[in-house]
Order: structure tokens, then C-alpha cells, then sequence
């Protein structure tokens, strides 16, 4: 296989159930994954939303790690504006611990929510948080986990503090624009291009590893791809699975936030709706019509590595989209080989 394939996770609520019963999913579907072959699970952080539960990724990596046996696990990602370096390094040192040699640290610049929920989550409220200072916070994080700040800092003795026996922690960055690319190029770290977002990612592949400088933490650019996809047994099943996401984001936009609507309700609405634009990215169809468009944006970006993510209200269908993915690439046997 040329690529890796892995698994993004925003913990969806269906209408008409809770964030209980959606984070019960995310443990039964981590599982599945773990059980598919895939080769990461992460988490992603949103805030004030009825859709997504995941509204802490740290708190969530720890119970699918300890649940699951060999999946890399981490967050996609955590979005550093709403915290303290030193503080998510503890969090992540003390994962490490739980499940040493497993997790990853994906991080992100973006806050996850609206301006107001921002706001709330600052301890600080006498101003809003610069977005300008994310260069220097994520340098101050990177140097607790590798080589530590400099002597004369005065955080330098913190990194002794840090958990220990869990192994190295893998940094990523996550992003969907130029700016995180150049900062993932010049810290030398792995690069997440959120496809699912900005569908026109190229010129950030070609910039990041145009300028990638090797590190203590990679010695080559390293590429993954977060892409909508779904699978199932035909292409039209698949996009009727594809409609409660739409119906969502089409409300988003108008300022109203949902809980992820069934396929029916979302059938319902769609009647007389036209249909998507298709300015983002979304990979639907059969498990073979969807490597092949997978196979084709891989190639497109030179992509290492795929990250699948959707949004479904039907869990059992979720489940299937991955197993369906996973037996169309042989996951299990090529990760039982490896």
C-alpha cells in the first residue's frame, strides 16, 4: 500500500441522543478501527456545539488508548490559543504514560468554535488572546517534550517535572491554510492539510515541503491528508449517508447549530434543496469507487498518509463505511504483516 490510512473522529450527536451515548460511539468505533488496521484514531476538539461532543480531546485520548491495543492515538488536534504550553505538555506526558509509544499530539491554531465561546474559554478576559503569539507557544511546547528551553529560561527546570515512562510523544501540526504550513515546515514537524476544509491544499504541500527543515522530530516531510469520505455498498447509499453532514453544515452557515439530523430528516430537507457545490472535497461510493478517488488525491499531494473523517448520524453505518475501507485495502493483514 503507498499510503497509510487512519481515522478522525469529531464524536457526532445524533438528534435525538446524547453526548453520552456519542462518546460511547467514539469507544466503539476506536475499537473497530483498532481491530481494522488502521494506523491512527485521533480526536478532534470543537466547543458549544449539539453535533460534536469532543470538546476535549485530552480527556478523551486517554479511555481509547486504554480501550484499544495497537491504533496510534491523539488529537486532532488540540487547539493551542485556549491553553498553556507547559500545561498541555503535562497532559500529554501523563497520556504517553497510560499508553507509551502510542500517542500523538496533533495541534492546531484555529479555536474550534465562535468568537463568544472563545471568549468564555480564555482565563484571561481583560483582552482577546493574540492570534500572532502561536509560533512562540507551540516552540515553548515543543521544547518540553525534545530538547527543553534554554538555561537562562525561566520554565527551563519545568521539563524535568513532566511524566515519565511513556516513550516519545509525536508532534503534528494541523492546518488548512499557508501559515501552518510554513510553521510545520520550519519546526520540522509531520503536517496534517485539513482536505475536508480547503480542498485546494496543493500550494501548502508544495510550500511545506518546498521549506521543510529536518529536526529531532522528522528527517523528511512527512504529508497526511484529513479527507471527507464514506463508503458503502453503493455510491447512492453513501450519499444518502452524506446528508445529514450537509444538512448541519447548511444550517452552520446560517448561524444555527443541530444535532447531526437522521438520513430521513435530512432526505426530507434536501428535496427541495440544490444540490452541493462540491467545494469541498467529499469521497463517496462503493469501498472500490472510494480507493480509487483516495488513490488519485493521495497521488495529487504525494500524500503518506490518509486521514478519514465524516460525519454520520447512523452509527452502525459509520462503522461499516470503515470496515468497508479497511477490507478494500486489506488493512488487517498488511498491519498483521508489518
Amino acid at each position: 500500500m503507498a499510503y497509510r490510512l487512519s481515522v478522525l473522529d469529531q464524536t457526532p450527536i445524533a438528534e435525538g441522543l446524547t453526548a453520552a451515548d456519542a462518546l460511547a460511539n467514539t469507544l466503539d468505533l476506536a475499537k473497530a478501527c483498532d481491530a481494522l488496521g488502521y494506523h491512527r484514531y485521533w480526536l478532534a476538539e470543537h466547543h458549544a456545539s449539539p453535533g460534536l461532543a469532543g470538546c476535549a480531546p485530552e480527556a478523551l485520548i486517554g479511555p481509547v488508548a486504554l480501550a484499544t491495543q495497537t491504533i496510534r492515538v491523539g488529537s486532532g488536534g488540540v487547539m493551542l490559543p485556549h491553553y498553556s504550553p507547559f500545561k498541555v505538555a503535562e497532559t500529554f506526558k501523563m497520556l504517553a504514560a497510560l499508553a507509551p509509544g502510542r500517542i500523538d499530539l496533533g495541534l492546531g491554531r484555529a479555536p474550534g468554535t465562535d468568537g463568544r465561546t472563545s471568549y468564555a474559554l480564555q482565563r484571561d478576559r481583560s483582552r482577546q488572546m493574540p492570534v500572532h503569539d502561536f509560533p512562540n507557544n507551540m516552540a515553548e511546547l515543543l521544547a518540553y517534550l525534545g530538547d527543553g528551553l534554554p538555561e537562562d529560561h525561566p520554565f527551563a527546570a519545568l521539563k524535568d517535572t513532566l511524566p515519565t515512562g511513556g516513550g516519545a510523544i509525536e508532534p503534528w501540526l494541523l492546518g488548512s491554510s499557508t501559515d501552518s504550513a510554513a510553521w510545520a515546515a520550519e519546526a520540522g514537524l509531520p503536517y496534517c492539510i485539513a482536505d475536508f476544509i480547503n480542498s485546494d491544499g496543493l500550494p501548502q504541500a508544495e510550500l511545506y515541503r518546498r521549506n521543510f527543515r529536518p529536526s529531532r522530530w522528522l528527517e523528511r516531510p512527512y504529508l497526511m491528508l484529513a479527507t471527507w469520505t464514506i463508503a458503502a455498498d453503493s455510491r447512492a447509499d453513501a450519499e444518502r449517508h452524506a446528508l445529514p453532514a450537509r444538512m448541519m453544515f447548511a444550517h452552520l452557515l446560517q448561524g444555527q447549530l443541530i444535532a447531526v439530523p437522521s438520513v430521513e430528516t435530512a432526505e426530507a430537507w434536501a428535496k427541495d434543496k440544490a444540490p452541493p457545490s462540491r467545494n469541498r472535497r467529499s469521497v463517496l461510493g462503493s469501498p472500490s469507487e472510494v480507493r480509487a478517488e483516495l488513490d488519485t488525491v493521495a497521488a495529487q499531494f504525494g500524500a503518506d498518509e490518509m486521514m478519514l473523517v465524516n460525519i454520520m448520524s447512523d452509527h452502525a453505518a459509520r462503522v461499516r463505511s470503515y470496515q468497508l475501507i479497511a477490507h478494500e485495502y486489506g488493512l488487517a493483514s498488511f498491519a498483521k504483516a508489518a
